[in-house]
């Protein structure tokens, strides 16, 4: 990973706007695709957090265990909810509760002093907590006022002003008709008016920035009676239904598709949506709105569904299974469960780390979260960057990042007396797109010339470097070095005879 800005890469498809560097390292991306030290768990891990300098992580999982060790080793007892050190990866052994049912969503309030599970559980050490439950993140303690009587499953949370918003396949909360989405206090802990009244699952929800309204994802047909597919915009009060032209970026379902928002993250003026498709080239893509106009601002037609989205350091971060981006990269490249884009437009920028995918969605990343410079992964994969890491990852902006690959041999020619020409294909970085290149002579490794060219998975072009003081009638040899300004990596040699 270089210390360098990008503006405007020439990568068709790339464009990078100039972002702040962080503390270490100034990518465009603002983090390293090399993954830092966390611990593991042993099932998909569902819902993320960040407060408090600590990730709250909810999920399938029963047991965790430490960075490097295998399936079923060195295991801690960790009943679908855990927390972990923000700045290490650590567990945190304060935070130890035992709930008789999965966490499907997890979110912590703006100021950090608690955070909120919903899922599956009825009891949480034993006390009674119909799906939804609060915790003190300064004691670890379940907070009392906080104990809705849910009636089925929540799969979605979120916070805005005094209000926690929820969503999934309930049909009453406290014995009242609330189907799919409600809201109660998070200062009292009573249900609140706040009524969309969806006719089906509700997978995700959130609030504008400034609680003007409030965002709804899933699998419904109608919201208060009124045809809305798979997303809406409604009233922070009472959940009835606002104008939402950008909708239309998701089809209506059909014999070959059915499209549904899986994620939703505001931020600003801006709300961002993730999608997943079921049906050859449905739409699985990412797609952003004023939240101001309710207009589309952008629409990215990437196939591979999408998971999670997260803002961090100004690029949107998404979690999918990613096999082919119209008019950057093609099926054929393989499937990258990480990439970012570009908030303003949608493309795709500098960060190239993956996942594999595990049972039982074989999706791959599924949540994530952000503590503001860093960005946490949940999921059901096993692998980060071909490396053991089971259902949890965490990337930051420390360290020097990603290592160019190492460059192949130079194809050499001398097209005139006392010049030799070095071609080779550009090297790729997991975090920096634009690279320094440096042929280098003889045994002394000789700088005789440099270039910088731009290069990502998607499109490698041939670099040239010319060394113009060759020694005339003399057999040389050459090499290529790369450098993102952090690495500097050396291929072998290449001979040829100097005109």
């Amino acid at each position: 990973m270089g210390r360098s800005l990008f503006v405007a890469v020439g990568i068709s498809g790339l464009v990078l706007g100039v972002v702040p560097a962080g503390p270490a390292t100034g990518t465009g991306a603002g983090l390293t695709a090399v993954a830092a030290s966390t611990w593991q768990t042993d099932a998909s891990v569902l819902g993320l957090a960040v407060a408090k300098g600590k990730a709250y992580v909810g999920g399938r999982f029963l047991a965790v265990r430490p960075p490097g060790a295998t399936a079923g080793t060195h295991e801690t007892r960790r009943t679908y909810l855990a927390a972990f050190n923000q700045s290490t990866g650590a567990l945190d052994a304060g935070m130890n509760h035992v709930l008789n049912g999965i966490v499907w969503a997890v979110v912590a309030s703006a100021d950090g002093s608690r955070v909120y599970v919903g899922g599956d559980f009825t009891r949480v050490d034993g006390q009674v907590r119909n799906r939804i439950a609060a915790f003190d993140t300064a004691t670890g303690a379940l907070v009392a006022s906080i104990a809705p009587r849910v009636s089925y499953r929540v799969k979605a949370l979120a916070i805005g002003g005094t209000s926690l918003y929820f969503g999934g396949s309930f049909g009453l909360v406290n014995g009242v008709t609330r189907n799919r989405a409600a809201a109660i206090s998070t200062v009292t802990g009573a249900l609140l008016p706040w009524n969309p009244n969806a006719d089906n699952d509700v997978y995700a929800i959130d609030a504008a920035d400034d609680n003007s309204k409030v965002y709804l994802g899933g699998t419904f047909a109608k919201v208060g009676g009124t045809s809305r597919w798979a997303v809406a915009s409604v009233s922070n009060s009472t959940g009835a239904l606002l104008p939402f032209a950008a909708a239309s970026a998701v089809p209506l379902p059909s014999n070959g598709c059915t499209s549904r928002v899986k994620d939703i993250e505001t931020s600003g003026g801006r709300v961002y949506f993730a999608n997943a498709g079921d049906g050859w080239g449905c739409f699985d893509g990412t797609w952003a709105a004023d939240v101001a106009t309710g207009n589309l601002v952008w629409k990215s037609t990437c196939l591979g569904a999408t998971e999670a989205v997260t803002i961090v350091n100004g690029w949107l971060f998404k979690g999918s299974h990613a096999h082919s981006c119209p008019g950057t990269f093609s099926d054929g490249s393989g499937t990258h469960f990480l990439l970012l884009q570009n908030p303003a437009n949608g493309a795709l920028g500098p960060w190239f780390p993956n996942t594999n995918a595990g049972p039982p969605t074989s999706v791959g990343p599924l949540v994530s979260a952000s503590g503001g410079s860093d960005l946490w992964v949940g999921g059901d994969f096993t692998k980060v960057n071909d490396v053991g890491q089971q259902g949890l990852t965490r990337f930051t902006n420390l360290g020097s990042g990603a290592a160019p690959l190492g460059p192949a041999l130079p194809t050499l020619s001398s097209p005139a007396t006392g010049q030799v020409k070095a071609t080779v294909q550009a090297s790729l970085d997991n975090d920096d797109v634009r690279l320094t290149y440096r042929l280098l002579r003889g045994a002394t490794n000789t700088v005789v010339a440099t270039t910088t060219a731009s290069s990502a998975f998607w499109s490698r072009p041939t670099v040239t470097l010319t060394d113009t003081t060759a020694p005339t009638r003399t057999t040389q040899s050459y090499r290529i070095e790369v450098s993102d300004g952090s690495h500097a990596v050396r291929g072998g040699y290449s001979t040829i005879t100097v005109r």
